[in-house]
């Protein structure tokens, strides 16, 4: 809602400010498509030579994504608490009960009573491989924990693609303005006979490439990488929240404590109160 808002906001800012102004929007609008099919295209292209296909195939995903928000807020991370806090007393309390947990997550009771994070490959990956790693005696909390802080840098490595390539247009798309516009002044010098007037719509129509290019580049693609970029990084403290959990479970911490330790992980504006976390618990117990 607030990125329609922001684009909205922009475009009536910039041109109603320069329709106010007396500007005259005929001059925009008949050189608009002739330098948005240059700038675009060019820009378009560039995209398409600098990124490979893992980067293409997550651009229109990851653009829609900017707009509908974080997949993971607080009422998520006080479920993923609660799901780790029913693992974690059953690995200690019945450890064979619990490979069938982990070996059929989506077969699995508990795991179906958190149908979001069931429906996240990377959540349910990360869980029911780092139990079954402890069920395997490979349960040195210090080496689990460098495993997953790897295995978490590399889902922020990849989820930053798209970001870092959607900044990398913005970077050139003002140099590709001033390509357009270049080509705009060559159009004017080749008809250097024609009157003053006719000589002036011209330039101004050169001009207009210069100004699309600053005016994606900052007002439209930039902050939209930016916002991407949030999304993920709020997405991405979700599993922190998860590794923060199982490695104090692996340092033979009260469970309790376990799930303290992961409330404590989550960023502040999405971490639950403990009160919350404390009657999420209770609410649990007793449907169990």
């Amino acid at each position: 809602m607030f990125g329609i808002i922001g684009i909205v906001l922009t475009f009536a800012m910039v041109f109603g400010g320069y329709i106010l102004a007396g500007g005259k929007m005929a001059v925009i609008t008949h050189s608009l498509p002739f330098e948005m099919m240059m700038i675009g295209g060019a820009a378009v292209g560039s995209y398409l030579l600098s990124n490979d296909g893992a980067t293409l195939k997550h651009t229109v995903p990851g653009i829609l994504r900017a707009f509908k928000g974080p997949r993971w807020h607080e009422a998520d991370n006080t479920q993923m608490l609660c799901l780790l806090f029913q693992l974690l007393k059953l690995a200690r309390s019945n450890p064979v009960a619990l490979e069938e947990h982990v070996e059929n997550p989506h077969g699995s009771a508990i795991f179906q009573a958190y149908p979001a994070i069931l429906a996240d490959g990377n959540a349910v990956t990360l869980i029911t491989d780092t139990l079954r790693s402890a069920s395997l005696n490979y349960d040195d909390p210090y080496q689990v924990e460098d495993m997953l802080a790897r295995r978490i840098a590399l889902m922020k490595e990849e989820a930053m693609h798209v970001p870092h390539a959607l900044q990398n247009m913005a970077d050139a798309l003002p140099a590709l303005g001033i390509v357009a516009a270049v080509l705009g002044v060559i159009k004017t010098m080749g008809a250097i006979d024609q009157p003053p007037e006719v000589l002036g719509g011209m330039i101004g129509g050169a001009l207009v490439g210069t100004f699309l290019g600053v005016f994606l580049a900052y007002g439209l693609v930039a902050p939209l990488s930016q916002r991407l970029a949030a999304v993920m990084k709020q997405d991405l403290a979700f599993y922190e929240v998860i590794k923060s959990v199982l490695i104090a479970g692996l340092h033979q911490h009260a469970t309790n404590l376990c799930v303290e330790v992961g409330r404590q992980a989550a960023p502040e504006h999405l971490r639950p109160s403990f009160t919350e976390v404390e009657s999420a618990l209770r609410e649990m117990k007793k449907a169990a």
